[in-house]
């Protein structure tokens, strides 16, 4: 398939942007918080934790902790013991009691405002900086974790093994001043749709999957440029039909879209080969 030139890329991401917004127009931060630290506090737990599992431990840590200063005298047995349910909580613990130590020693105690120095606290990334920029802060930040770098990709928006690389890829086409919103977009349509499966292509540019319109309810549809001959449904649909059928399905089934797989034929940009496709729900 031809390259798509910028002008066009930055086109589609903000129409990306919009349907997933009518989407999903209550997107937000799921962690709870109340002050910057705390949210870094939360986002730091987060690494391979649910956000509900975080929201169940923090309430508890907030209090014991307050501030930085407290954080940092921390006994780390006991700190390990308050964190454990999270997952790798010894080197969670390790990455807290860094963090609040050289917030005491280089910021006052109190969380920075630059990128800069966010990611030069111990436990902290690029990721974690810009959800505490943008969530904290007021200031618009894209924060790429696995649901954003996982469905930028199906989209075809961005396409990196780095998360860092997906991340200036994605600065460079969304709109400027709706990177924090588009992180909460992209999220919560990974966690509610787009899900984690594998895409299985039978060559490259065998499928391409783009986000077009909302459908009501909280679905957004794609607009398939792949189709399978045999297993859609349980019928036999070769191409244009089958096509068709998937759009139709995809539009009918409003909470969770029950494509899953097909192999065969497949249709890419009017020309038919022998490849296999998962289609996925998306």
């Amino acid at each position: 398939m031809p390259r798509e030139a910028l002008p066009a890329k930055k086109t589609r991401a903000r129409k990306i942007l919009d349907a997933l917004q009518r989407a999903y127009p209550d997107a937000k931060i799921a962690l709870d918080f109340d002050t910057p630290l705390q949210l870094l506090i939360a986002t730091i737990l987060s690494a391979q934790c649910t956000d509900e599992r975080v929201n169940m431990v923090t309430p508890g840590l907030f209090k014991a902790y307050p501030t930085a200063h407290a954080l940092a005298k921390a006994r780390p047995e006991k700190l390990e013991g308050e964190i454990r349910s999270t997952g790798f909580f010894r080197s969670k613990a390790r990455s807290l009691l860094g963090m609040a130590q050289a917030l005491v020693e280089r910021h006052g105690g109190q969380v920075p405002r630059e990128r800069e120095a966010l990611v030069e606290l111990p436990g902290v990334g690029l990721k974690t900086a810009n959800v505490v920029l943008g969530n904290a802060f007021g200031i618009d930040a894209l924060a790429v974790d696995t649901h954003v770098f996982r469905v930028s990709q199906r989209l075809g928006l961005a396409k990196s093994e780095d998360p860092d690389e997906i991340h200036d890829q994605l600065v460079q086409i969304l709109p400027k001043g709706r990177l924090t919103q588009g992180t909460h977009l992209l999220i919560i349509h990974g966690r509610r749709t787009c899900m984690a499966a594998d895409i299985r292509l039978g060559a490259e540019g065998a499928g391409t999957w783009i986000v077009d319109h909302a459908v009501g309810h909280g679905v957004v549809a794609l607009n398939v440029t792949s189709v399978s001959r045999g297993g859609v449904g349980g019928g036999d649909l070769p191409g244009r039909e089958g096509l068709a059928f998937c759009r139709q399905k995809i539009a009918n089934d409003k909470l969770r879209p029950q494509i899953r797989q097909a192999e065969g034929l497949v249709i890419q940009g009017g020309r038919a080969d022998d490849k296999a496709v998962e289609l996925v729900t998306v």
